[in-house]
């Protein structure tokens, strides 16, 4: 069911909108931790710190595939929200073929550098040979992740957030059967998990491809859609690259940062992967927020309503105090508990490390959540230079601190590296937010 956000108490919309998008990310982070518990329960922490140690470089990877999903998502809500049905069935073909353009460039150079990534990161021997099979599995099925994130998009452009949630659902279940078989019964240890993962999120893309082209009448793609426009390819990567480059700088910094946590030892690596994990999954209302807002901009720009972008926004600011207040909370009081999910028997010196990351992060996450709503609002609205400028602050602030203070300070610089980087972010997002504002 499709959903114009462009009229209709906002706060109402944006709630509604999220709901689903929240449970939906939740079970998107499902696939991950499945992937962390089952090898750190049934294959041991090394496994898991073989996992935990490529996360740094698939989110430079598919994060830029994702970026790019994302961007294309936003010129289909305008089209939509401005109600040219024709753009909006030329834009999702186009992004159809642009996606499979960048899934094959993007396999064929990731499947050749994976292990060189990983080597260069100076990832502990113990660990190399099971995180490079991982990897190498994730990166040949990327085809899967990109084409459910670019599906996903179209279907949040026009308003439905509810059918890319059943079938992410359907498909979390079979990950989980999945990797059961494939770690449990097939031995097949982190690799297991990785296949795991790649298939059920293939059976995920392909049903949502399915039903989207049978349900929704304004997406039935014809002959003409498909005619390839470099015009409309600009248009496309012009919001795209942006977003997709502010995914990979973010990520370089994380794969320094990830570079200096590997000097300190498996067992430190496995604590702040598990720990990462929990915080990965409470921020996700903050998430859920800046994935709706961009909807909510685009289709309001489109429909030239400024006013409802710019109240929107306000009142999702309280939206996202009480996701910092939720993420907070569950972090600090459930934190070390749900950190026990990824490891058999973890020993103090593991759940100490992974505590003293929960309780450094926590105070700082309205920094996090507020990165998320103006940095989406402006993507929402074709502002996407200024983000991806963010995404540079925060690599250079968790380079500075993995190269400068970490060295001197040890793990509790380590702490301090995303939400000093989250600052950073913040500070132009914010002063780029309220300058569009004041000039509309």
């Amino acid at each position: 069911m499709t959903k114009d956000m462009t009229t209709g108490s906002p706060m109402k919309i944006l709630i509604a909108f999220s709901i689903p998008l929240l449970i939906g990310n939740i079970f998107q982070q499902f696939y991950n931790m499945v992937d962390s518990i089952i090898v750190g329960q049934f294959v041991g922490e090394d496994a898991l710190a073989a996992v935990g140690s490529t996360g740094s470089v698939v989110f430079l990877v598919l994060g830029f595939a994702m970026g790019i999903a994302s961007g294309f998502g936003v010129l289909i809500s305008q089209a939509f929200g401005a109600g040219d049905t024709r753009l909006l069935r030329h834009y999702t073909a186009m992004s159809l073929t642009l996606s499979m353009i960048v899934t094959v460039i993007l396999t064929v150079i990731t499947v050749l550098t994976a292990r060189p990534l990983l080597v260069l990161m100076k990832t502990p021997e113990n660990i190399l040979d099971q995180a490079t099979a991982y990897l190498t599995i994730i990166f040949a099925g990327m085809g899967c992740t990109m084409f459910y994130n670019v599906l996903s998009a179209i279907l949040r452009g026009i308003g439905d957030s509810r059918t890319p949630l059943y079938f992410l659902v359907l498909s979390s279940v079979l990950n989980v059967l999945l990797d059961l078989f494939c770690v449990v019964t097939l031995k097949l240890g982190a690799a297991g998990a990785a296949w795991a993962t790649v298939i059920a999120q293939g059976v995920s893309a392909l049903l949502c491809l399915m039903y989207m082209f049978k349900k929704f009448d304004i997406l039935k793609l014809k002959r003409d859609d498909w005619k390839f426009s470099f015009t409309s390819a600009k248009r496309l990567f012009g919001v795209g690259l942006p977003m997709a480059l502010q995914f990979s700088i973010t990520a370089i910094g994380v794969m320094i940062l990830q570079t200096a946590i590997n000097r300190f030892g498996s067992t430190v690596v496995a604590a702040y992967t598990a720990a990462s994990k929990v915080e990965q999954l409470t921020t996700q209302p903050m998430v859920t927020l800046g994935t709706t807002i961009a909807t909510y901009c685009g289709q309001n720009l489109g429909a030239g309503r400024y006013d409802r972008i710019k109240k929107g926004v306000r009142q999702g600011t309280w939206i996202a105090v009480l996701a910092t207040a939720f993420a907070a909370f569950i972090s600090v009081v459930f934190g070390g508990s749900i950190v026990k999910w990824f490891l058999s028997n973890p020993s103090e010196e593991v759940l100490g490390y992974a505590n003293t990351y929960l309780r450094t992060v926590s105070v700082f996450f309205i920094a996090l959540s507020l990165l998320y709503l103006h940095r989406n609002a402006l993507q929402g609205v074709g502002r996407a230079m200024v983000p991806m400028m963010a995404g540079g602050a925060e690599m250079v602030t968790r380079i500075f601190v993995a190269i400068v203070l970490a060295g001197s300070f040890g793990y509790p610089a380590i702490c301090l590296a995303s939400p000093l980087a989250w600052v950073a972010a913040e500070i132009p997002l914010f002063i780029r937010y309220m300058i569009w504002k004041k000039k509309c």
